[in-house]
Formats: structure tokens, C-alpha cells, sequence
């Protein structure tokens, strides 16, 4: 292995904190490691926020590394409090399990499960069967509480009210790497930052119940350069599902980006080399939105494959072209739109959370209906709004969305 995947991470800024950072650097220097990621399965699709960590292990798998992918049919059961005002949803285990096979197809896209290169494990295996009594003796007897409430992910919880249950989730997550330590040689867990603490847990049990040496490495979270968590838009989540953010949609969201934004994107989540991303770094204005549209296109092709990223190119290059216009640009059918209010109109149209943001919207005039300006927020749509293309709206200077009646 010539070149070493942690300075290539360094480089691209992907690394926030390391348990040992000399020792793991020359440790994926010399060796092979196996490390591992967890992912919880909150919900039926990962979204962008998981990306960024598909990107890391696809980073150490092309140096010579073997990834982990552990899917948390146990710890589902319980919920992850990091990073969390209040406590998560309890899931039954049939969701707990078709989540899982969601994430499995999801990740292959990035990682190569081929010929054991990756390995996709599940926490149930041996959560699920553990004796409470035993487990409390065996590894609840490693753990102190003083130092757990020390712990970030407790602490912004304990004004709030933090259940038991969740305590717990430390313990499980230690006890995750503990496994996998025993079972498959894994020597360094990842995970965002607001991991840290859990990571710290998985260390201290390894040495304490193996006498063995571990390691722990968190990357950066996906922020904007107002330190807000990037993949959220007005209606929600950035998927990877393509049902639940179509392609195009994925794709402009990424050419929307802010332009302080657009480099920290380009090293964090493609594999451009980083010697491009130096030029484009240099780059100003109008030369800054070609750098988010290779951006889009990079993000894009990863997720959804080259034939996706494409057609989203060209319907964004289409639309742009048209004032707004093309055939596969977003649409929503609402049969009997006419006399409906246009504030519900645009808000069933998703590019808004709420017609309380629609009526803002139109009112800080943001908003325009075949490419005039519209004003009146207590309008109805009319039949004289139905063009041959149908209802095009258009959100500031880039979000268009077609309306048709079939």
C-alpha cells in the first residue's frame, strides 16, 4: 500500500478526533485492518448523513482495508441517544429487520461486499440472545456511571430526562466492538463525531474484558458553513432512496448548495482528485457553479449510478434551458387543482414544509407561477394557469416543480 488512507482522510478533512492518531496511522500503514461502522435502523433508507461514512469506507477499502458494516437489528431496539433532545420511536422487529435489508442494497452501491471485501453484520446475533443478569455481571461491571454522565450524549439529555433504556446504549455499542474484535479481528471502530463517547466505551471494555489494543477514529459531520447538518430540505430528509428523493432531486440539491459549501463537498464526499478540488478552489462566481454541478453529477453517479446521474444532468441542464421547463423535470398530478388555493397547490407540491411557508413565501416574493411573479395569497388556481406543460412554479431563482392534472 503506497500511499496511506489516513492521509488521504487528513487531507480531505474527514478525520475530527482519534483515540491514538500516530499509532493507527502507522497501523493502516503496515497492515490490513478490518474496522467497522455501525448503522442503526431508524429508518427504511439511509440518507446523506450515512454517505459521508460510506464514502470513508470506500476510501479504506481501495487502500487495502476490510469494512464492517453492522446493521443494528439489536440496538434498534433500544435507540441511540447522541445527538438527540428526545427519545426515538420503539420499532417492532419485522420494521427493524426490512430496514436492514434496505441499508444492505443501499451500501453495495458504494462498498464491495464481493468475496468477503466487506462483511454486512447484524448486532441481533448476539444482543438479541444475551441473559440480562449475566450480561449486567459480565459487562455492566466494566462501566462506570460517574464517567458515562460525564459523557456528551448523556449530558444533553439529563436536563431533558434520559430513560433508562438509553443508558443502556452505551454498554450495547461497547459491547458491539467487543464481538467483533473476538469474531473478526476488527481493530478500529469509525463513526461521526457525536460518537465519540460510545467509541471511548467499545475501547475501555476490549482492554478491560481482552487485554487487547483498539482503536477509534470519528470524521467530521456534514455541515454547512453555518454549522447547520447538510441533507435536510424544506420537506425533509435527503434520502438515498430514489422513491423517497428521486435522482433529479438529489442532484439539485447538491447544485444548491452555498458556494462556501461547494469545496468542503468536493474533498468530503467524491473521489475527484484532490489536485482538481486545489483548482477549483481558485474558482469565483459563475466558475463556482460549474464546480457544484460536477459536485451534483460526482454525488449523484455514486448514489444512483452513471445512467441517473445523467438524466438528472441533462434535465437540469433542460429545465434551465426552458425557463424552467422539460418532461422529466419534478411534477405532482392534482386532478382537480382548478379552484383549489394556490397556497395548497404549493404545498402539496412538497417544495415547502407548510402553506404557513407557502404564504411566505409568496409574500417575500419568492414565488413565481409560469415564470410571473405571483402576489395573492389568497388566489385560487384557474383554468386559464394550465399551460400545455401544465402549472410550472418556481421557488427563488432555482426550485421548479410542474403541476398537472394526469
Amino acid at each position: 500500500m503506497s500511499e496511506n488512507v489516513f492521509d488521504v482522510l487528513k487531507e480531505r478533512g474527514l478525520i475530527a478526533q482519534c483515540t491514538h492518531e500516530d499509532e493507527i496511522r502507522e497501523l493502516l500503514g503496515k497492515e490490513k485492518v478490518t474496522f467497522y461502522i455501525g448503522f442503526d435502523p431508524t429508518a427504511d433508507s439511509l440518507h446523506v448523513g450515512h454517505f459521508l461514512q460510506m464514502v470513508v469506507m470506500r476510501h479504506m477499502q481501495l487502500h487495502g482495508h476490510r469494512p464492517i458494516a453492522l446493521v443494528g437489528g439489536g440496538t434498534g431496539h433500544v435507540g441511540d441517544p447522541s445527538g438527540r433532545t428526545d427519545m426515538r420511536q420503539m420499532m417492532t422487529t419485522e420494521i427493524i429487520n426490512h430496514n436492514c435489508e434496505c441499508f444492505k442494497e443501499q451500501l453495495s452501491r458504494v462498498v464491495d461486499f464481493s468475496d468477503g471485501k466487506a462483511l454486512m453484520v447484524n448486532n441481533a446475533d448476539w444482543l438479541l440472545e444475551l441473559n440480562y443478569v449475566d450480561f449486567l455481571r459480565d459487562i455492566g461491571a466494566c462501566f462506570s456511571v460517574n464517567k458515562m454522565l460525564t459523557a456528551e450524549c448523556f449530558k444533553q439529555r439529563l436536563e431533558k430526562g434520559l430513560s433508562f433504556l438509553e443508558f443502556n446504549y452505551m454498554l450495547m455499542q461497547s459491547y458491539d466492538f467487543l464481538m467483533l474484535s473476538r469474531k473478526y479481528d476488527c481493530k478500529l471502530e469509525l463513526g461521526g463525531d457525536d460518537q465519540w463517547s460510545n467509541i471511548l466505551g467499545g475501547l475501555e471494555l476490549n482492554r478491560r474484558k481482552d487485554n487487547r489494543q483498539v482503536y477509534g477514529m470519528t470524521f467530521t459531520l456534514l455541515t454547512n458553513s453555518e454549522g447547520k447538518k447538510m441533507g435536510k430540505t424544506q420537506s425533509g430528509a435527503v434520502w438515498l432512496d430514489p422513491k423517497k428523493t428521486t435522482p433529479y432531486e438529489f442532484y439539485q440539491y447538491w447544485v444548491n448548495v452555498q458556494d462556501a459549501d461547494v469545496i468542503k463537498c468536493l474533498k468530503m464526499l467524491t473521489f475527484v482528485p484532490m489536485d482538481e478540488i486545489r483548482e477549483m478552489e481558485k474558482w469565483e462566481g459563475a466558475e463556482l457553479n460549474k464546480a457544484k454541478r460536477i459536485l451534483a453529477y460526482e454525488v449523484t453517479k455514486l448514489v444512483h449510478g452513471e445512467a441517473e446521474a445523467e438524466k438528472a444532468k441533462a434535465t437540469a441542464e433542460a429545465v434551465f434551458a426552458g425557463g424552467g421547463v422539460s418532461d422529466d423535470m419534478p411534477t405532482t398530478v392534482i386532478a382537480d387543482v382548478i379552484g383549489m388555493g394556490v397556497l395548497d397547490m404549493i404545498a402539496r407540491t412538497g417544495i415547502v414544509k407548510s402553506k404557513g411557508e407557502a404564504r411566505r413565501t409568496i409574500q417575500q416574493n419568492g414565488l413565481s407561477i409560469n415564470d410571473v411573479k405571483y402576489t395573492d395569497v389568497n388566489g385560487v388556481v384557474t383554468e386559464d394557469m394550465i399551460t400545455d406543460k401544465g402549472i410550472i412554479i418556481r421557488k427563488g431563482k432555482k426550485v421548479f416543480h410542474r403541476v398537472v392534472t394526469e
